[in-house]
């Protein structure tokens, strides 16, 4: 189900025992919502991967060095991970993408797709995406970075790059 447009708008998550939790709508592509590691992690979140050990992936994204950067959820272990500077950092504070009506496309050297979802961007102002490719028997989501020419992927505590890759676009 694809959600109308409604600008900037915010309402309160229905749940009074999540702090700070709240959902921003966005243009036709689902919504961001606000988590931390003291969860709950909410329903209907857009999945983006499974695990090497099964567990599965969902798309996020987290303030980073101030950059808005796509991020893994794994809601079993209460964070979410972004890569950045070579590394893969954990963030406790970070926002899971729910609804939408989402496909994913493959893209390389990169470049995304007409319809691809910004997911974040540097503080310079370049967009940044949701990437997704399979590194060490996990499928993992990670940031495009069309500048730099990839997808970064984070893994096992490095930042991972990748030629080849998925991105996440709006249906």
């Amino acid at each position: 189900m694809a959600l109308s447009y409604i600008s900037k708008s915010q309402f309160q998550y229905n749940a009074g025992h999540i702090r700070n939790c709240f959902c921003v709508i966005m243009s036709g592509a689902g919504c961001w919502q606000h988590c931390n590691v003291g969860g709950p992690f909410p329903p209907n979140m857009v999945r983006a991967g499974v695990d090497c050990d099964g567990e599965v992936i969902y798309v996020g994204r987290a303030f980073h060095e101030g950059d808005m950067v796509p991020a893994k959820v794994i809601p079993t272990k209460n964070v979410a991970f972004v890569c950045h500077g070579g590394e893969e950092v954990l963030k406790e504070d970070f926002e899971v993408l729910r609804y939408g009506a989402f496909v994913w496309e493959y893209a390389s050297n990169g470049a995304v797709p007409e319809t691809a979802m910004r997911v974040g961007q540097t503080v310079e102002g370049e967009p940044l995406y949701m990437g997704r490719a399979i590194h060490n028997g996990s499928q993992t989501p990670g940031k495009v970075h069309p500048s730099h020419g990839c997808c970064y992927l984070p893994f096992d505590g490095a930042e991972v790059s990748v030629t080849d890759y998925e991105v996440l676009c709006v249906r």
